[in-house]
């Protein structure tokens, strides 16, 4: 039988995201755009690659203590989507975030954070459509809870598991998060330029 989480099994572990990351997938929305819904003050640089990113990420912290996130987000278009990637970063994994990130548009988020809560938010128009935890997918709220079920039992997101024993949680939510949007996050996506912006103020 085909593994269905295959592809997203590297978010898992200890890889380039690190330990703290959120990635937002936009509709019909383009990187600068994007960028502008975060309150990105500046632009960086017009593009920049993934490693550069994480290194600007990484000084910022160390000169922060960690507390205000990572200051920076890069987006890439794809098509129909942009990608949004907050590394150290969970902005878009706060509720009345992704219901304003959301405004006139289509918002999925997937957010990992070893320290504190993984989430998942399905965003339309400023309205949180169904949000969870993703090791405890029962858990369900918004303003259609029930919308996505039949997608969550095809990548192992059982929709009224009550014991949150999950496998792979947040390979699900990306697998999920493809079935939503069609766009399967892979690595190759952190070959792109990304647009960069500074979310300091």
């Amino acid at each position: 039988m085909p593994d269905s989480l295959a592809q997203f099994r590297w978010l898992e572990g200890a890889g380039p995201l690190d330990e703290i990351f959120c990635v937002s997938f936009f509709r019909r929305l383009g990187p600068v755009e994007v960028l502008s819904r975060f309150g990105a003050v500046a632009f960086v640089e017009q593009w920049m690659g993934f490693e550069k990113l994480r290194r600007r990420v990484w000084e910022y912290v160390a000169d922060t203590g960690g507390g205000e996130g990572g200051g920076y987000v890069g987006v890439v278009g794809l098509g129909e989507w942009s990608v949004a990637i907050e590394l150290l970063g969970w902005e878009a994994a706060l509720a009345e975030a992704a219901s304003d990130l959301s405004r006139g548009t289509e918002v999925v988020t997937v957010s990992r954070h070893d320290y504190a809560e993984n989430t998942f938010f399905y965003a339309i128009d400023g309205v949180i459509v169904t949000g969870f935890i993703p090791k405890i997918p029962s858990r369900r709220h918004g303003s259609d809870p029930e919308r996505l079920n039949p997608l969550m039992l095809e990548v192992g997101l059982e929709p009224y598991q009550e014991d949150g024993d999950v496998g792979n949680p947040i390979a699900a939510s990306f697998a999920l998060a493809s079935k939503i949007t069609g766009v399967a996050f892979a690595p190759s996506l952190l070959e792109q330029p990304l647009l960069v912006g500074e979310m300091r103020t």
